[in-house]
């Protein structure tokens, strides 16, 4: 920078290489390197937070995506067909007795069996014999009859106890095996000690109680019991119709919902329907949006705050340097250069913590990736832009001071 203020025409113009604009803003800065690390957290938290929802983000919408499309490549529903009498009175059962067997024999079949939920009315559901002391009827609890093949393609965890088997189903054992929410209305947390439920005055011995399911997990809110028992005590389904859940190898899906009604019904394979899983895509989609715009809306008030802080710490910053500016002025400097200086100033604060907050944000994806065993997905359209979206916070909040700082005349400058 030329200091002569005498013009002539053989003194050139006083001017600001580019090239002299971040050397002059980084000796700025580390005058005061605490205030500087300060000023830049708040741009740090909004580019980080920026970066990390959209990597989370995307990364979650992968993972669901992946879980979704699992499911739906490996689950077959197969349906009862209505009965074409709707009264509650009528009652019918397409499925055959060797349901599970049946399904056993197709290729790519892991696991297969029939429910469907009781035709019970108004059922006394109690711990004890004593009616007294049975649970109220709003529905809370359900009875489900369900066979040996449906548990397993149910992929439940145990909390205590077994399931019962192919035995429980031939001999229609008054065996039972109970959701953890039913288990908790009753009061049942163990089973070694054989405990029952009366249903209705029966009595059906718990073997069995689930925490989760990966299918029918209204089921955690029931009570299980074997469809042949089922049969014989309350008869066929009458509500809603039978339906048959089948678990299979991945890719075998198709084929699987094509052969099942042959395979159980050969006689009539129109009484039963294949049913695909309901389609993903809606309810990934609108995780995704309801997620981009929670974060989104977070990212951007950390940048407002960021924004501010550049912008406050800036006008802090031409308030204490009014004497270098009268300097500056008094030597030959211009309006339009000292609004550069100070415009690179919170320009260079911001893309430093656009940088920062970007590295951060990057390995809070990575971290959280490895830590829930998932793959991390970050897009370069989110991650590279980010170190100027700080730049351009930090050149936006720079603007009024970089203006106050260029309206100081240098003769009231000099007075201060």
């Amino acid at each position: 920078m030329t200091s002569d203020p005498i013009r002539s025409p053989a003194t050139p113009a006083t001017r600001l290489r580019l090239k002299d604009l971040p050397a002059e803003a980084l000796a700025g800065l580390t005058q005061r390197p605490t205030r500087s690390i300060l000023t830049m957290l708040g741009t740090i938290l909004g580019v980080g937070a920026f970066v990390t929802v959209l990597g989370l983000t995307t990364t979650a919408t992968g993972q669901i995506s992946n879980s979704f499309n699992l499911l739906r490549d490996t689950t077959v529903t197969v349906t009862d067909t209505p009965p074409a009498d709707p009264s509650p009175a009528a009652g019918r059962m397409d499925f055959p007795a060797d349901t599970d067997t049946r399904l056993q024999q197709l290729n790519g079949v892991i696991a297969g069996g029939v429910w469907w939920a009781a035709p019970l009315r108004n059922p006394t559901i109690s711990p004890t014999p004593s009616n007294t002391t049975a649970l109220p009827q709003d529905g809370s609890v359900t009875v489900y009859a369900a066979s040996p093949g449906t548990l397993q393609a149910m992929q439940p965890t145990l909390l205590t106890g077994t399931l019962y088997n192919s035995f429980h189903q031939d001999r229609a054992e008054h065996v039972c095996v109970l959701g953890s929410a039913a288990a908790h209305l009753l009061g049942i947390s163990r089973v070694d000690n054989q405990p029952a439920v009366f249903i209705n005055d029966t009595a059906y011995t718990v073997v069995g109680i689930i925490s989760d399911a990966q299918q029918l997990s209204q089921t955690l809110m029931g009570i299980l019991i074997p469809s042949s028992t089922a049969l014989r005590e309350y008869g066929p389904p009458t509500d809603s119709p039978a339906q048959a859940l089948i678990r299979t190898h991945v890719g075998a899906a198709q084929l699987i919902a094509k052969q099942a009604p042959l395979a159980l019904r050969p006689d009539q394979p129109q009484l039963l329907v294949a049913v695909p899983p309901p389609d993903p895509h809606s309810l990934r989609d609108q995780v995704n949006t309801d997620l981009s715009s929670l974060f989104l809306i977070l990212s951007a008030l950390c940048l407002t705050i960021g924004a501010v802080g550049i912008a406050n710490t800036t006008l802090v910053a031409v308030l204490e340097r009014t004497g270098e500016i009268g300097l500056r002025r008094s030597l030959g400097a211009r309006p339009r250069h000292i609004a550069a200086q100070f415009l690179s100033e919170s320009t260079v604060l911001g893309f430093l913590g656009g940088l920062i907050g970007t590295s951060a944000g990057v390995l809070i994806v990575i971290t959280s990736a490895l830590w829930e065993n998932w793959t991390a997905v970050l897009q370069p359209a989110a991650v590279f832009p980010a170190p100027a979206i700080g730049a351009l916070v930090g050149l936006l909040a720079g603007l009024y001071p970089a203006i106050r700082a260029a309206h100081i005349e240098p003769l009231d400058a000099l007075r201060r």
